[in-house]
């Protein structure tokens, strides 16, 4: 068994779960009245504008109904139901790649967000539904938008500002959004970077739904400028009105979309509803960062993932707390810029992913010795399981040996954390994300709803709907069905599988072991093997693919591909520069097609695939070579079982 942590109890003044027993009291409360349970959450911490008729409408199962008839509005969650008492509190506190500085307090921030709100509304013409396509660096502006477009009831849909314009173009055409909301360019490194030509880019065909672009002048770069079409939010801003009503909205009605990569080339639009999602983000930030009034909150990943959605906007300032944003990346100037960090603006909380602990610990290992991070109560983790190693660098070094470690567990379509230690109350195991949440039935099992044994590897599913779940795939409910309800049965009726693998040990622990199907995980962000495998195919001489992950030392995984070519090129003479150019080549396509996250790690030529008779590619057998794992499969089922010899002789 595992070395067990137990909470630093001294640490903590009031915690909203306070030990086991309270914890194991909450769960009971919600096996004996679930739906009973969840309204007395809903009726506490939501402010609505009119009240719920029925809290859980199951009739057109699996698309699950929540708080049906209740009207509220997120940004009213966020923000304005905390000026009364919170006005001069800081709500953002934004530190740039360069090092300068902005707070905005919640009046501040009610402020703007007012003030962009009427400038979408009036300038250009967007009304409650309507998909705006979110495309920012980590600045204020970016938090700004989002709440903003909660404020009148249009739907956003952030894309991350490293995808390509390939990828960005997909997301607009796919979500019909009618105004793009950019930058001019940002910093990373030290460094200027430019975001409004890879929207110019996009929009050049197939966008005609786009009717506008709005750009916030970040860095002053020289940009191109369409007329008509592109205009200064610095300069329009000025003159719009802070005030603005919230746009009463159906619990039901959709806050945002937000695409993930899948089994498929064509990324799919999660669509989250309203109360549902704002209900569990504040309650996972209060029970799982123990958020107390005076603390200072720091999650460091990007608003174009859904851990920046919930965690760094949605979530805290539905709970009330300050929230750090950070535009660079951890390890410039130096690798102690975090600790830097956690030391001038007394970080209570510090998130952020195992990639980035690992790569901390590789470049700086001895960084935090030289800052005082003893403000430091709650470390945790996302995106990945996290390896003991990493963990008792970050136990120890980050946290003095003296903070809970959160290892959360999670997804884009659950809205929120499912499974995760509470940090008073759990005792901690490294590497298990220990016990499903309060309220999240989860549970371990094989296709028909069989649990497994002790200690056996089974289909992490969800039995029973939550509040923050996907509602829906954007325009696609086939796809959502198969996608999410399609593998799985519990009792007869099929329920939420996440995809993933998993495993209990004797006293309930649960461990995360993987995916399950065709996605990659790399820095925490999954990466469908499809859509890479569809980019690559577009190089002009790549016959077939096929994409896999391999064990990384720093990103957890990395993509390893292999590939087929029409012609083996010989334009040098010699075959490794040859292949050295090639695999250039296609990664460059990559770049274009979905952005840097993307490149493929490794990658070898290979004669032919293993494939069935069929012409299934044996995919099991690809991820066992890329590991050096010794074949154990059955591949007397493939066309040609020597293939796998010819491919493993390359290795």
């Amino acid at each position: 068994m595992s070395t067990m942590f137990q909470p630093k109890k001294e640490r903590f003044n009031n915690p909203l779960i306070k030990n086991m027993c309270e914890y194991q009291d909450l769960v009971a409360e919600f096996e004996n009245d679930f739906e009973g349970t969840w309204a007395k959450f809903a009726d506490e911490k939501i402010d609505w504008f009119k009240p719920y008729n029925k809290v859980l409408d199951e009739s057109e199962a699996p698309f699950y109904k929540w708080f049906s008839g209740g009207e509220m509005n997120v940004a009213h969650q966020c923000i304005d139901r905390h000026l009364e008492t919170k006005k001069n509190k800081a709500a953002i506190i934004f530190e740039g790649d360069n090092g300068d500085q902005k707070i905005l307090t919640y009046r501040e921030l009610a402020y703007e967000v007012n003030k962009t709100a009427n400038l979408f509304k009036g300038q250009f013409n967007i009304k409650k539904g309507d998909r705006v396509v979110i495309y920012m660096p980590m600045i204020p502006e970016a938090a700004v938008t989002m709440l903003a477009c909660a404020k009148i009831g249009a739907i956003h849909s952030v894309v991350f500002g490293g995808f390509s314009s390939e990828a960005l173009r997909d997301r607009i055409v796919d979500a019909e959004a009618s105004l793009v909301v950019t930058a001019d360019g940002a910093f990373r490194k030290g460094k200027p970077y430019m975001l409004k030509p890879i929207v110019d880019k996009a929009l050049e065909h197939d966008c005609e739904c786009v009717k506008n672009v709005c750009i916030v002048e970040r860095n002053g770069e020289d940009i191109h400028w369409e007329a008509g079409r592109d205009y200064s939010y610095n300069e329009l801003i000025k003159s719009q009105s802070p005030k603005c009503e919230a746009e009463p909205m159906e619990s039901e009605d959709p806050l945002f979309l937000l695409y993930t990569s899948g089994s498929t080339g064509k990324p799919k639009g999660v669509q989250h509803s309203s109360a549902g999602y704002i209900l569990w983000a504040q309650m996972t930030m209060e029970w799982v960062f123990d958020i107390q009034e005076n603390d200072t909150y720091w999650c460091t990943a990007d608003v174009g993932w859904i851990t920046g959605h919930t965690y760094i906007v949605y979530g805290p300032l539905a709970a009330g707390a300050t929230t750090v944003m950070f535009e660079g990346v951890p390890t410039f100037p130096d690798a102690g810029r975090c600790w830097k960090m956690v030391e001038e603006y007394q970080i209570n909380q510090f998130y952020t992913a195992p990639t980035a602990i690992r790569l901390l610990h590789k470049m700086g290992e001895n960084e935090p010795d030289k800052y005082d991070l003893s403000s430091l109560r709650i470390l945790g983790t996302v995106g990945e399981p996290i390896d003991p190693p990493a963990w008792k660098w970050y136990y120890e070094k980050i946290g003095g040996s003296n903070c809970s470690i959160v290892d959360t567990y999670w997804q884009t379509e659950t809205g929120g954390h499912i499974v995760s230690p509470l940090p008073a109350a759990t005792p901690i195991k490294p590497a298990s994300a220990t016990f499903p949440l309060p309220g999240i039935i989860a549970e371990i099992i094989e296709e028909d709803g069989t649990p497994t044994e002790v200690g056996e590897k089974g289909f992490m599913c969800v039995t029973k709907p939550w509040p923050s779940m996907i509602r829906n795939i954007w325009n696609d409910p086939e796809r959502f069905k198969k996608s999410y309800f399609g593998d799985c049965k519990k009792d007869g009726q099929p329920v939420y599988f996440t995809g993933d693998g998993a495993m209990m040990e004797e006293d309930g622990y649960i461990t995360i072991t993987g995916r399950t199907d065709d996605v990659i995980n790399v820095s925490g962000h999954r990466m469908g093997t499809a859509e890479v495998e569809a980019a690559i195919k577009k190089h002009d001489n790549v016959a077939s693919v096929a994409v896999v992950g391999k064990p990384h030392p720093i990103k957890g995984e990395g993509i390893f591909a292999y590939v087929v070519l029409k012609s083996v090129p010989m334009a040098h003479g010699d075959d490794i520069a040859d292949e050295l150019e090639t695999m250039k080549e296609i990664n460059a396509v990559i770049k274009t097609e979905i952005g840097a996250i993307a490149l493929c790690d490794a990658m070898i030529f290979v004669p032919d695939l293993p494939k069935t008779r069929s012409g299934k590619i044996m995919r099991r057998i690809l991820r066992s070579l890329a590991k050096g794992e010794e074949i154990t499969q059955d591949t007397s089922t493939l066309e040609d079982p020597s293939i796998v010899d010819t491919i493993a002789s390359k290795m």
